[in-house]
């Protein structure tokens, strides 16, 4: 409305109230004129005089209280009046043009809000006051406090200036290591008979293949394939990895596919965990897209960069993943049955294209023929999932004409994401790319509901790539295919894509899915939309910090958009001759790129030509590493006219979704700073920041649906203005719901949301259809581009609506110039080339007329010397400066890169502002340096009007060097700043100043190194009267500011003090306001040991010492006498006193350094380690009111603990840590057997934290035991199977039972997430229902359908995971604990008192993020801080035996040499990289601790990826000597040495001597013998007493009635045991076990204890640095050799398979479909045999006879198959061994699932016999056999899941009918005929008891069968044949034909001599 009423009468007074956060209104109110004027001029014209009148702010009264509720865009202190409104009040930029942002215009109030209010008076009360308190102390409001390294230069004052971006390298182009890994597991139903499948694994490239499989449909693989890769990560996204199976292959023919399936990288990637697990994928046939599914392929894909570590996921029960519907290979949200599509792309014509020959060859041609060709014959290639499209070239055109279309066919929707647009020049010897765009499908459709197919264009798309001047050799040739920042304009191309959806049903329908190229119709000129002009206005207002390398010849800067502007290369002159201008219109023709040169020119714009590049200029030196250009007060200035459809909606969408976006990314940085600094209130800055979210979509729905009808609008425009609506108007609800649910303790969940809300914008901001170029500054020297800047043409792009304008739009941006390419990257490309403030204004030619709008006031214009008033200036001269000094207080950096070889750097600081630099001093030697220096700039000059510098100060640019005696200083790292500017009338006082020192993040490349904590400020220097004057003069135009005249000179500003340190110098310190307030701590150090160290420069380290040092203070250890001997320090405890900040933050790090003290009293520096935050060891006294471990700091187990408690409660994830309030007395805990019962039942134990009362299995009484031997008499047999037989069980048993557990918690855990995800869901769903009342039911009632299916879904899996309820009961097994991690990161490293410090030595590593860290390791350095205030209250030191000798560290052992007895169980090994040719590996164990090594070289295993190895291994040690314990996996090889597959490391040492116990892990029960003997040389109750004595506790007492009492908590449990004769003892260990299981609830020292245990460690190889080599099972236990020795290690041998023998009886077949016709008669029959086999491979196939022509069907056989296995019971796998081929070593061992494969055939004596139909039983799980073979059919297999199934296992023996089924031509299940068969199952003892004979033979023979006659075969006994052809089917038809015979004869006869009869009878003869 209020837009209209502006528009319609081009002026309106408005009068609103302010509203606070909350929505409630303020006491300001506003009153606002707004004026209109629309370019065409219609709306009334401004005067001067109509400015807003601002009140004087000359007292500072009016410091514009209302500013961080107006834009939210100024968080600036106030602004003070200027020349118009331009830089006062920055919300109405530009004079009330803007539309105002934040400005609720008449708002509505709705009654929620209402409501609201209501509830909550005493907050709003509390956040006003808040605020007001805020602001007084000089803050901003809690909405906008933020630290300065995230927003100091982002964050934007004022208008005049935009921010700059901080990270300088491109992130993409750089490769990385990559591996892939995929897994084929087996492939089901392929359509086909009788095939022998092999599997095709292919990534881009590489293929590689599986075994072969003989004559079945479902073969079994389980083979593992890895690929390595090494290239940038936009290569590896789009490589394709596909999946095909193929039908007898074998060396000398391909196979023939059976069925492909295609997918990219990046949709691995882009899953959870990188990988799909144990899917299936669908296998399609490419040439036939017709046919339906071609079967299934279960596998396992997993896509691991560095650093990715992979979680392998429980593996669910098999019956869950032979749900193959339910389980497919599609990322979430794609169906299941996709279809077939095909995808267009249209290539229409391009234009600009370079040179790409040299001209010579070029010249001669013309010399001899005369004509001019264009020097590049381009065509145009696509490439879409795998395939690739070209079409023609076009000889010699730099404007080449397609008009062709690309077609793809393809499943939809695509599993690849890009499709690759590549224009290339073809030539004679090979053709290179001229430029590469890539389609993001993602982009360019939407599959939502209310979604649309992807569709793109036609639209004109711009390629960026190398700079266009052609050299043989181009070094930056990757950048034009599409690697990295394209840096220069290459060519445009116009293309469009669509998708069809095929009806695959038609007939008409071409099958295969080869690409095709058509040509289609040309396109009309207007389809992309009106041409129109466009200026370019660009202005250099300082060109400083050039590098030196570069000469000092002239230097000039260039600007181009597309190839206008380009003087050197941009010019391809099309030899086409030139159209000529349309009459009437002077509109440049699209196709004629070309330089306006002005003689062409001919526009009513008085000759405006176009000046791309500034005059050439001498540099000026700066420093001994940069020039500046004195860019004096003269300015120069650049402009470009240039032509472009006119498509600037696209751009203004996306500039106003960026701008959303950015400032949603500021205000969650924000936020995370509030959390991060522990500030309060990071909840109301979080509302803030949503509030802002929604308004500003919803400002974005307003104004987004303009210019519908615009020329050149294509579908996609559309379809994504309208998806782009729905998002952001959803979006805008949901924020404003979760603001009205961010409260204290949700701000972290309702944060991630928010950072999806970011990631939903920055995705929708992207415009995949180009419209005008990015504009690139090139910096020339001596006619060479040296290096440039890129800015996209959208964030200089004006608008009249102040929200679609870029962002950088009329704005003076802060530019770094980079090198361009592979230059760009590394150290070399760090250092900033140039840097620019540059001022650029980008808009159409006819509404320019504000260009200059946004520059800073007080120039003048110089415009060039031809007459003309319409042209842009050439320079700007400024008459205004502002003359302003710069103290810059350098305090400390910490965390910096380490430079030198030492592994520390000699830092020094250099800042630079405007054309000044200066430099801090060097400190040598370390990474934290504390210059705690003052830097002050004198007469620095600025140019422009004073009001707008004090809002938008340039940036400050502070770069970090580190000193080298020779050669250049080192550049390590680089920070910006924005200074704090006090105007000379301004006090020098609260709330600004002085300012606060603040943290800022330096940057190295695109990584973080480092901090610096400093602080700016800009003071103006006073004038003179002389000065006052003159400037009087100069604002003749504006109301003239009272200036106070000041005796003139520096002696307003605030005094420098001198240089206080007399040592220092002429330094300057940073002076007192800003320095930090600092108190007195002490830092008490202990020292423990040193491990590991590395030799230096060749020489051993002998005598070690450790200073510690801590803001100039510090203290030394002990020396080490003898490194070698004992590397452990003599005292243990040290402490100092130190003068630190009070404010936790600004503490400085401590440094530990290593020296080795040699001879002669020389030092050298082994390491150094620098402690970043000391607020982990700040002790903290215990709270007396908490009675909960995790919540103070206590003397835990008699050692300090020095947190605040978090190390517990992050040690132990397993514990969460909620406060417990017990009652002050005894808490009873019951731990009673239960009854028998529930004996047979999964055990259920509560988590220790439900209840007080915890209820744990203990052993049986007596009576139950007795109970159960007479039950087992009583029922015989049946109970015995049920019961498991203690003699049965050993470790493997607890070991798989556990894996049970652990997959059962999983998958509750699992369950109970998606029930919460579902209801949060549906709070959300109901929630955004009702904000519309009106479209309630509609939303509903989807949201309602989406929710079932989606409980569907659930309700499937969750069934799955109840399925362990229906399961027969599971037998009692005790469990141990089995972590799929490291024991380490389940119990904090076991740092809970001593912790581990990684000295570094060596210069960083600069590859990605300090991936090479771990090579700059020289050593550890063991002991623990404790930090805090001096003054310590007396309660800890009067304790009971305080020893003041070890201040906080009390009752910590000794740490004398104590030897071991270490012993290494290793379970088994899983995924282990392939080590050799054969894609396995032959692994085997090698173990290190200290000098003793042992290898288990002679028990490797064959070809195994997935090891049992069942080994434990004893090593003697002796800590600390030998601690670090190293467990490798190598591959064995004949020939050579054997390779390394991978390693793990574990810290022995630390886990000895942990509270947590991590020597010999704790069972859960205790018993005397069998296989859960209790394992540690200590009994529970001598363990359970020591710790008491130790943790100085009362107990533990043992009462009656199985009662015992430790602290004040009871605990109940069995007394009595039974030994091996099975006689009952009485005993205490159940009781002293039970506490110690239940140890953390012991109040001041518990802790979980560690359990008996299996870790899964993962294996690493150095060469292959952060990616996980496989997995590595095991545990350790440690035993002191000063204790009683342990028993023998346990037997973890691998499980020997059982030997089973199957008799298979063949009795009868039925109705086997007849496949031969008989030679004489015609009649189908069939010689049917039946043919079985039961392991993998077909080699053991047994055959019957043949029952020969059969008529029927029917076959009688009595034929018996024999088939003996070995049997893996716990695993249900088969075992074979077989040598793999003729040229093995070795056999093979392989695992494959028990199935017995039987196959009927029909027998051919000539050919091939017949394949009719199979069946496949797993003996595990197969339907039960029909009774009678009428009721066997096809069922018993469709619905296998349905029906109830047996095990042969358990049966042992099973009759009946099982139907054989084959795949007709559609794919369809039929049944080929019925089998009648006997399974009878024996063990090898049995067999051998009652041996049986194969086939029909001795001993226990089968009858022969009884056969009809006509089985016979008749070349055998011919006359058989013939009498049974004669007598049996033929008798009557021979009766028949003799009697014909006999007719015919007859008759013949007859007429034979009828003539004769007649002649006789006639003639009377």
């Amino acid at each position: 409305m209020v837009l209209q009423k502006v528009a319609e009468e081009g002026h309106l007074e408005l009068t609103d109230t302010l509203i606070d956060d909350n929505n409630m209104s303020i006491k300001t109110s506003v009153t606002i004129d707004i004026r209109y004027q629309p370019m065409d001029g219609t709306g009334g014209m401004w005067s001067d005089g109509e400015f807003l009148d601002v009140p004087d702010d000359r007292d500072g009264l009016f410091a514009f209280e209302t500013d961080s509720l107006l834009s939210g865009q100024s968080h600036g202190s106030g602004t003070s009046p200027g020349r118009s409104l331009q830089g006062s009040i920055p919300t109405f930029r530009k004079a009330g043009r803007g539309v105002f942002s934040a400005m609720k215009l008449g708002k509505a109030k709705s009654s929620k809000d209402d409501h609201k209010r209501g509830d909550e008076p005493a907050i709003l009360e509390m956040e006003d006051l808040d605020k007001k308190a805020m602001r007084l102390a000089g803050m901003l409001e809690p909405d906008t406090i933020s630290l300065a390294s995230v927003t100091a230069v982002t964050t934007n004052v004022s208008n005049k200036r935009s921010k700059p971006d901080i990270k300088m390298e491109p992130s993409s182009g750089r490769p990385v290591d990559y591996q892939i890994s995929i897994t084929v597991i087996e492939a089901r139903q392929l359509i086909g008979l009788n095939m022998d499948p092999v599997v095709c694994v292919e990534v881009g490239d590489d293929k590689k293949y599986t075994s072969m499989k003989e004559s079945t449909n479902c073969p079994y693989y389980n083979e593992y394939f890895v690929f390595d890769f090494h290239v940038p990560p936009d290569v590896m996204f789009d490589k394709i990895i596909k999946l095909s199976v193929i039908h007898s292959k074998n060396l000398l023919r391909s196979g023939t596919l059976v069925g492909t399936f295609k997918m990219d990288v990046g949709t691995v990637y882009s899953q959870p965990e990188h990988q799909f697990y144990h899917k299936w994928a669908i296998l399609s046939d490419p040439d036939d897209i017709t046919a339906g599914c071609k079967g299934y392929v279960k596998c396992d894909i997993a896509v691991v960069g560095k650093g990715d570590n992979i979680k392998t996921p429980h593996k669910a029960n098999e019956t869950d993943e032979d749900d193959i519907e339910g389980n497919l290979l599609l990322p979430e949200g794609i169906p299941a049955e996709r279809q077939w599509a095909r995808f267009y792309v249209k290539i229409h014509r391009a234009e600009g294209l370079p040179k790409m020959n040299t001209s010579i060859m070029a010249n001669v041609k013309k010399a001899f023929i005369g004509e001019n060709r264009d020097l590049v014959d381009p065509y145009v290639q696509v490439q879409f999932s795998g395939q690739k499209g070209k079409t023609s070239v076009q000889k010699s055109s730099y404007e080449p004409i397609w008009n062709e279309q690309v077609i793809f066919t393809e499943l939809f929707p695509p599993l690849c994401k890009r499709i690759k647009v590549q224009i290339r020049d073809s030539d004679k010897v090979n053709d290179v790319a001229i430029g590469t765009h890539f389609i993001d499908l993602r982009k360019i459709s939407n599959d939502g509901d209310k979604g649309f197919l992807p569709t793109l264009g036609p639209a004109w798309v711009n390629m960026y790539g190398s700079t266009r001047q052609y050299t043989l050799m181009d070094e930056h040739q990757d950048l034009n295919d599409g690697l990295g920042e394209g840096v220069s304009f290459r060519a445009r191309l116009l293309i469009s894509v669509a998708v069809e959806i095929l009806d695959t049903t038609s007939p008409e329908i071409i099958c295969s899915t080869d690409v095709q190229v058509e040509p289609v119709s040309n396109i009309s000129e207007s389809a992309t939309g009106k041409m129109e002009e466009f200026f370019l206005f660009g202005s250099f207002l300082e060109a400083t910090m050039i590098d030196r390398k570069i000469g000092d010849k002239p230097i000039s800067f260039e600007i181009t958009i597309g190839n206008y502007g380009n003087h050197i290369d941009g010019v391809s002159k099309s030899s086409s001759v030139k159209k000529k201008k349309k009459e009437g219109e002077n509109q440049e023709e699209e196709n004629e790129l070309i330089q306006n040169s002005s003689e062409d020119e001919a526009d009513e714009d008085a000759d405006l030509t176009s000046v791309s590049s500034t005059p050439p200029m001498k540099p000026f030196i700066t420093d001994r590493n940069y020039f500046h250009l004195p860019y004096f007060e003269k300015k120069p200035c650049v402009y470009i006219k240039s032509w472009w459809q006119d498509q600037r909606r696209r751009l203004y969408n996306s500039n106003m979704m960026d701008k959303i976006a950015d400032k949603l990314e500021e205000g969650l940085n924000d936020v995370q700073e509030v959390i991060k600094t522990e500030k309060a209130f990071p909840e109301r800055r979080l509302r803030g920041v949503l509030e802002e979210l929604s308004i500003g979509c919803s400002r974005y729905v307003t104004l987004a649906n303009k210019d519908v009808n615009l020329a050149g609008r294509t579908k996609l425009d559309r379809e994504r203005l309208k998806s782009c609506m729905r998002e952001m108007d959803s979006m805008g609800q949901q924020a404003k719901q979760i603001r009205t649910q961010v409260k204290k303790n949700t701000v972290k969940e309702k944060l991630k949301l928010a950072q999806n809300f970011l990631q939903r914008l920055r995705f929708l901001a992207d415009e995949p259809q180009h419209s005008i170029p990015d504009v690139f500054i090139w910096m020339m020297s001596n006619n060479k581009r040296i290096a440039y800047a890129r800015i996209p043409s959208k964030d200089i792009l004006y608008s009249v609506v102040d929200e679609e304008t870029g962002k950088d739009c009329g704005k003076v941006k802060a530019v770094f110039l980079k090198l361009p390419g592979k230059k760009g990257f590394g150290p070399a490309g760090w250092t900033v080339q140039a840097k620019l403030e540059l001022y650029l204004w980008l808009g159409l030619n006819k509404s320019r007329k504000n260009f200059l709008h946004g520059l800073p006031n007080g120039f003048e214009e110089i415009r060039a010397t031809k007459m003309g008033h319409g042209l842009p200036p050439v320079t700007l001269v400024y008459d205004m400066k502002q003359v302003f000094q710069l103290r810059a207080h350098m305090y400390q950096a910490r965390s910096l890169f380490a430079a030198d070889s030492s592994g520390l750097s000699d830092p020094f600081a250099r800042v630079f502002f405007s054309s000044q630099s200066q430099v801090t001093e060097v400190l040598n030697e370390t990474l934290c340096p504390t210059w705690d220096q003052l830097l002050v700039f004198d007469d620095v000059e600025l140019f422009g009007e004073a009001t707008e510098l004090r809002d938008d100060p340039p940036i400050i640019v502070v770069e970090f060097y580190d000193q080298d005696t020779v050669g250049k200083a080192e550049f390590i790292g680089r920070t910006f700043a924005k200074p704090t500017i006090k105007m000379r009338d301004e006090p020098y006082g609260p709330p600004r100043f002085p300012p606060q020192l603040e943290y800022y993040q330096i940057y190295r490349g695109n990584s973080i190194a480092g901090e610096l904590l400093a602080a700016f400020e800009l003071l103006q220097i006073p004038f003179d009267a002389e000065e006052i004057r003159r400037a009087l003069i100069a604002v003749h135009d504006f109301a003239v500011p009272q200036i106070k005249v000041g005796q003139g000179g520096r002696a307003d500003l605030p005094p420098l003090e001198g240089p206080t340190d007399s040592e220092r110098g002429p330094i300057l310190p940073v002076p007192l306001g800003i320095r930090p307030v600092l108190s007195r701590y002490r830092i008490e150090v202990l020292f423990w040991g040193l491990r590991d160290l590395k030799r230096i420069n060749l020489a051993q380290v002998d005598r070690p010492r450790v200073d510690i040092e801590c803001a100039g203070r510090g203290v030394q250890s002990a020396l080490i006498q003898n490194y070698k001997k004992n590397p452990n320090f003599s005292t243990l405890v040290k402490w100092f006193e130190v003068d630190l900040p009070e404010n936790e933050l600004l503490h400085p790090p401590l440094n530990i350094r290593v020296v080795d003290c040699r001879a002669f009293g020389r030092y050298i520096l082994v390491g150094s380690h620098a402690v970043s935050t000391l607020r982990h060891y700040i002790y903290s006294p215990p709270d007396k009111s908490c009675n909960n471990w995790a919540t103070a700091a206590k003397l835990m187990n008699g050692y300090m603990v020095l947190t605040n408690g978090c190390s517990q409660a992050r040690s132990s994830p397993s514990l969460s840590s909620r406060t417990f309030s017990r009652p002050a007395g005894d808490v009873s805990v019951s731990l009673e057997a239960e009854p028998p019962i529930r004996k047979m039942d999964t055990v259920v134990k509560l988590d220790a934290m439900s209840d007080a009362v915890v209820k744990v299995d203990m052993n049986e009484d007596e009576s139950d035991k007795e109970k159960k031997k007479k039950k087992k008499k009583k029922k015989g047999g049946a109970e015995e199977e049920e019961e498991t037989d203690e003699r049965v069980l050993d470790w493997w048993s607890k070991y798989f039972a556990s894996i049970e557990t652990l997959k059962e918690n999983l998958r509750s855990q699992e369950a109970a997430q998606a029930e919460a995800e579902e209801r949060e869901d549906l709070e959300i769903a109901a929630e955004a229902a009702d904000i519309r009342p009106d479209d309630l039911h509609l939303k509903g009632s989807k949201m309602k359908e989406r929710f079932k299916e989606k409980k569907s879904s659930k309700q499937k899996r969750s069934q799955a995971a109840d399925g362990s309820e229906k399961r027969p009961p599971k037998a009692r097994v005790d469990e141990l604990v089995v972590y799929n991690r490291e024991l380490e990161s389940e119990y904090g490293n076991f740092e809970d008192w001593l912790h581990t410090f990684n000295l570094y030595r060596g210069k960083a590593g600069d590859d990605d993020e300090h991936a090479l860290d771990d090579d700059r390791i020289v050593g550890r350095f063991k002991g623990s801080l404790c930090m805090y205030k001096v003054p310590l209250s007396q309660e800890i030191t009067r304790e009971a035996g305080y020893d003041p000798n070890m201040g906080m560290f009390q009752s910590i052992p000794h740490n004398d040499p104590i030897h071991v007895l270490v012993r290494v169980y290793v379970v088994r090994a899983t995924d282990l990289h392939p080590a050799d040719i054969n894609g396995k590996a032959d692994p085997y164990v090698v173990i290190k601790l200290g000098k003793s090594e042992v290898k288990d070289k002679e028990n490797y295993i064959s070809k195994q990826l997935n090891p049992v190895f069942g080994k434990s291994f004893d090593i003697e040690a002796t800590f600390p000597m030998e601690s670090m314990l190293t467990v490798s996996v190598y591959d064995w090889d004949l020939v050579g040495t054997d390779d390394l597959i991978g390693e793990t490391k574990i810290d022995l040492e630390n886990r000895f001597y942990s509270k947590f116990r991590a020597t010999c892990g704790i069972a859960s029960n205790y018993s005397m013998h069998g296989y859960n003997i209790w394992r540690d040389p200590m009994k529970p109750s001598q363990i359970l007493a020591k710790l008491c004595k130790e943790g100085k506790i009362d107990g533990p007492h043992y009462g009656p009635g199985g009662k015992v009492k430790v602290a004040n908590r009871i605990f109940t449990g069995a007394t009595e045991i039974e030994d091996e004769n099975g006689l009952k003892k009485q005993t205490e260990e159940h009781l002293a076990l039970s506490v110690l299981n239940h140890w953390e609830e012991i109040p001041r020292v518990g802790c979980k204890l560690v359990p008996e245990h299996v870790e899964t460690r993962p294996l690493l190889n150095p060469d292959k640095p952060g990616i996980e080599q496989g997995r590595l099972e095991m545990w350790v236990d440690m035993f002191p050799m000063d204790m009683p020795a342990p028993g023998p290690a346990i037997d973890i041998s691998p499980r020997k398979p059982k030997r089973y023998e199957l008799r298979v009886i063949i009795w009868n077949t039925d109705e086997v479909i007849l496949e031969d016709d008989d030679y004489f008669t015609g009649e189908k029959s069939s010689d049917i045999f039946v043919r079985g086999w039961l392991k993998g491979q077909q080699e053991d196939k047994q055959d019957t006879d043949v029952h020969y022509h059969s008529l029927t069907g029917e076959g009688n056989f009595n034929w018996r198959f024999v088939f003996p296995f070995d049997y893996l019971v716990a695993e249900e796998k088969i075992i074979i061994s077989k040598k793999e081929s003729m040229f093995s070593w070795d056999e093979t061992e392989y695992k494959i699932p028990p199935r017995l494969t039987m196959q009927v055939w029909d027998a051919d004596h000539f050919s091939a016999d017949d394949f009719l139909g199979a069946i496949e039983l797993d003996l595990n799980r197969f339907p039960r056999g029909a009774k009678t073979a009428k009721q066997c059919n096809l069922d018993m297999i469709r619905n296998e899941q349905e029906l109830p199934t047996i095990s042969i296992f358990k049966q042992k023996r099973v009759k009946g009918w099982w139907p054989f089924v084959a795949r007709d031509e559609n794919d369809e299940m039929e049944l080929t005929g019925k089998v009648e068969a006997e399974l009878h199952l024996v063990t090898a003892e049995e067999a051998e008891k009652s041996p049986v004979g194969l086939g029909r033979n001795e001993p226990d023979p089968l009858e022969k069968p009884n056969r009809p006659d006509t089985t016979f075969l008749w070349f055998l006994s011919p006359l058989k044949a013939i009498r049974y052809l004669v007598c049996n089917r033929y008798k009557w038809l021979i009766i028949k034909i003799v009697l014909a015979l006999l007719l015919l004869i007859m008759i013949g006869l007859f007429l034979y001599s009828m003539p004769g009869y007649l002649v006789k009878k006639l003639l009377g003869a």
